[in-house]
């Protein structure tokens, strides 16, 4: 991987980790069309630089964030954190196979795209309530995020949010606690496998490379920070639909792709 390389995944990653569209998925797909071949340092890469995008989210909400007055916000992140925890840990080897099959990635694109055209007619929910997550709630927002990481491609965030949703919680309400709970996720992400890759090819972790992780979280960080605030707005006014067919477009032209080896 080169700066340019570096660069241009991290924008990928700055606009669409916010996004119900998945940004694993938009990686996974331009790495090939950019030359980018899978190996320890990029699987790395592509963590690290999500982590950078999600640190947005403190920023854009640090009065949220930070607000040691309300310590069951915390809580509540832990909570919801714990199921993926558990199953990334069990499901490791299954979640690296899915995660290196662009036909999985990309059925799993075009099967959540369907999902999003309807998502707005299943749940009718009043925008103007104000709500409170309860810890029932994180949980099962939790549980919806377990989802993302069995079926890689179908977006974290669209999960988490439509696990809110399904508890009448406001779109607003969802995609913020969706974003918070990244936090945690991605960090704990993040540690595990430099970890891992720290012990199974510490040669990885030279100078140049160390640059590239500093370059792409530096840019994914900036994307986001103009991403997030969008997506909340966009979802607000307009709904799912746009990004179900989005990802029903995407998804079919990834798998015309594959069929004729183009990728």
């Amino acid at each position: 991987m080169n700066t340019f390389q570096s660069i241009v995944i991290a924008i990928i990653e700055g606009i669409t980790e916010f996004l119900p569209i998945s940004s694993t998925a938009h990686m996974k797909f331009a790495n090939p069309f950019l030359g980018v071949h899978s190996d320890p340092f990029v699987d790395l890469f592509e963590i690290v630089i999500q982590l950078a995008a999600i640190a947005s989210v403190v920023f854009v909400y640090y009065k949220k964030f930070f607000d040691f007055k309300k310590l069951d916000f915390y809580f509540k992140l832990i909570v919801a954190v714990i199921p993926a925890l558990i199953f990334g840990a069990l499901l490791k080897k299954h979640i690296d196979a899915a995660l290196g099959n662009l036909w999985v990635i990309a059925t799993v694109m075009l099967v959540g795209g369907i999902i999003l055209l309807f998502i707005d007619k299943i749940f009718t929910i009043d925008e103007s309530a104000s709500q409170e997550m309860s810890y029932k709630k994180s949980f099962i927002v939790g549980c919806f995020q377990v989802l993302s990481i069995l079926f890689p491609g179908l977006s974290r965030s669209a999960a988490t949010i439509i696990g809110g949703m399904s508890q009448k919680l406001t779109k607003k309400t969802a995609a913020e606690f969706s974003f918070f709970l990244a936090v945690p996720t991605m960090l704990a992400a993040s540690a595990k496998s430099s970890l891992d890759v720290y012990k199974d090819s510490p040669q990885v972790f030279t100078s140049s490379n160390l640059s590239l992780l500093l370059i792409g979280g530096l840019v994914a960080f900036l994307v986001a920070l103009l991403s997030v605030k969008f997506f909340i707005n966009f979802i607000q006014k307009r709904g799912f639909a746009l990004f179900g067919w989005y990802r029903i477009l995407l998804g079919l032209t990834i798998m015309v792709c594959l069929y004729t080896k183009i990728i």
